[in-house]
Parts: structure tokens; sequence; C-alpha cells
């Protein structure tokens, strides 16, 4: 995901001819590793997939995947910021632009929850791993804090009034879909979607800060 606030990580270099014919989504090597540690992240957690498991996922050699990342946690710093920076970039955009707060709330509101659900694999269920917790994904951490603040300044110029307790609930609704997501992988949806929960919170929002 391309944002004026994304770190540069690693400089890519091209890998070594891979093992097998591409085998995962992606035009890159890169996009391959990302798509297949995204799955097995989301499966198997954070301590329990290795390097080996994403590399035999993709069809490489296991020391190709240093050509594109330094080390596993390289790999998941770059998922969850693929979560949260593009949102930013849109929120921080909205803060200064013109039209009706509340306007402006839900347009951030149905960006950042269509990423969530557009997603190829349920990213925002990362944000529980205890790992995240940990120093070394202290950007992507600020990151959301600095998103969760945007949907606060726009809700209480919404409500007119920075004492209410509604302006936290637009943030969290928003996040909301990924427990959603996770229900549906489940199949505890019945023949519901996440997908069909976009509207919705985007209506809850709105009603709820009228």
């Amino acid at each position: 995901m391309t944002s004026s606030a994304t770190r540069s990580r690693t400089t890519p270099t091209p890998g070594r001819p891979r093992l097998t014919e591409p085998r995962r989504r992606g035009t890159t090597g890169r996009e391959e590793i990302l798509d297949a540690a995204a799955e097995l992240f989301v499966r198997h957690g954070y301590s329990g997939t290795s390097t080996r498991m994403i590399a035999e996922a993709v069809g490489i050699r296991q020391a190709s995947m240093y050509h594109y990342f330094k080390n596993k946690d390289d790999i998941l710093a770059t998922l969850l910021d693929s979560t949260v920076l593009a949102s930013l970039d849109r929120a921080r955009t909205l803060l200064t632009a013109d039209g009706p707060a509340l306007d402006r709330l839900l347009d951030l509101t149905r960006f950042d929850t269509q990423q969530l659900v557009d997603a190829e694999w349920n990213l925002g269920s990362l944000y529980l791993l205890p790992e995240v917790a940990d120093d070394r994904y202290a950007d992507f951490r600020s990151a959301r804090i600095e998103l969760a603040d945007c949907y606060e300044t726009l809700a209480i110029a919404a409500i007119g009034n920075a004492d209410d307790p509604r302006r936290l609930l637009p943030f969290r609704l928003v996040e909301s879909v990924i427990m959603v997501r996770s229900d549906e992988e489940r199949r505890e949806l019945a023949d519901r979607t996440a997908a069909e929960f976009v509207d919705t919170i985007i209506e809850a929002i709105s009603a709820i800060l009228k």
C-alpha cells in the first residue's frame, strides 16, 4: 500500500530463482511473500508461523525471503502498516477539507471499513497478537493512535461537544468489522458477509452523532 507515511523497511533486490511457478497472489516476489505470511499469521498466529512455512507457501527457498525482508518481524510490521497508513493519509486530508464534519467522518468511515473488508486476509485480527505490544511495532501503534484521534476530532466537530462520550464510538465501530470478518470465516454469520456491514456501520455512526 503506497503512503506518504510509509517508512522504507528494506531495499528490495531481485530474489533468487523460485522453486516452482508462482502460487500466491501478487505481481512481485515481495507481494507473494506478504500474501503467504498474511494467511499464515491469521491462521496460526505469529509465533506459530516460521519463515520456512512462509517460504514453502510461496514456493521459494527460505534464504530467498531475505532479499525482500530482513526477518519475520519486518514482514509483520509491513502487514500491520498496510492496514492503517492509507486510512491515515485519508484522515489527514479530511481533517482540513471543506464540508460538514459528519460528512467527512462518514467518508473516512467508508474508506477505512472498506479497506478492512476488502483485504484478502483479515489483517485487522493481527492487532490482537501479543507481539504487537513490543517496541518493534511502535510505529504501527502510533499510526493507529493517530488515526483514532482523527476519528475523534471529526466526531467532536460533528457533535459540537468535546466531552461527549459518543466521540469515541466511530473508530470502535469501524474496527468491529474485524470481529465480524472472524465470525464470517468461522461460518457463524449464516448467509451474511462482513461486506454487508459497511453500510450498516456508516448508518449507525450517522444516527449516533446526529
